[in-house]
C-alpha cells in the first residue's frame, strides 16, 4: 500500500524510536468500524491493523503508530499507564493539547471518555502533526481536506500548531528527533 509507505517515510522524517522489539506486523483489514488498531499484550505490541477502506489509511496508520510509541515509551502494568499521561517528556504537550477544543464522536458517554483520554488525544495529535510535518503534498492535502471536513479526529490548523511543535519537543526530549527544532528564547 503506497500510501502507508508514504506515512511511514513521514513519521521517520519527524522521529526516530530506539528499540529490541522484533518489527511489528502491519496488517490491512477491510473493516468499516475502525480505521486501524493497535494490540499488544502487557509491554509487547502485537500488530497495527489499518482498514483499507474509507479513505483514512494514512490517518489510521499514523494514529496507531502513535499509540505504539506511546505504549513503548513507557507502560505500567499496575496503573496501565503509557507515556503521553505520566512521562515527564510529554508534560509541557500535555499543558499545550489540554487548550484543544473537544471534539465529541457520536456514541456515549464511554466512547467520549475514551475518545477524549490522553493516550487518545496523543495518538490524534501524533498523527496530524506527522500529516502536517510531512512535506508530502499528497498527505497534507489529506489533511487539509480532514480540517476543510470538521472531521472530529483533527483540529483547525489555527488551533492546532502549537500542540503540533509540542509533539516535535517530545521527540527532542526524548533524544528521538529527526529535526532541528528552533531554540524558543
Amino acid at each position: 500500500m503506497a500510501e502507508l509507505e508514504r506515512a511511514l517515510a513521514a513519521a521517520a522524517r519527524l522521529h526516530g524510536l530506539l528499540s529490541d522489539l522484533e518489527p511489528v506486523p502491519v496488517r490491512p483489514t477491510a473493516t468499516i468500524t475502525e480505521a486501524g488498531a493497535y494490540r499488544f499484550r502487557r509491554r509487547d505490541p502485537i500488530d497495527l491493523r489499518v482498514s483499507r477502506v474509507g479513505g483514512r489509511v494514512a490517518l489510521g496508520f499514523l494514529h496507531e503508530l502513535g499509540h505504539l510509541l506511546d505504549h513503548q515509551v513507557y507502560y505500567d502494568r499496575k496503573t496501565r499507564s503509557w507515556a503521553s499521561a505520566v512521562h515527564a517528556a510529554f508534560a509541557s504537550w500535555r499543558a499545550t493539547a489540554g487548550t484543544l477544543e473537544r471534539r465529541p464522536l457520536p456514541g456515549g458517554r464511554g466512547r467520549q471518555r475514551y475518545f477524549q483520554s490522553t493516550h487518545e488525544v496523543w495518538a490524534r495529535c501524533y498523527a496530524q502533526t506527522v500529516l502536517l510535518r510531512s512535506d508530502d503534498a499528497l498527505l497534507q492535502s489529506q489533511l487539509l481536506k480532514l480540517q476543510a471536513d470538521d472531521d472530529a479526529h483533527v483540529w483547525s490548523a489555527e488551533q492546532f500548531d502549537p500542540v503540533a511543535t509540542e509533539v516535535e519537543h517530545v521527540f527532542g526530549r526524548l533524544g528521538l528527533t529527526q529535526l532541528a527544532l528552533p531554540v524558543a528564547a
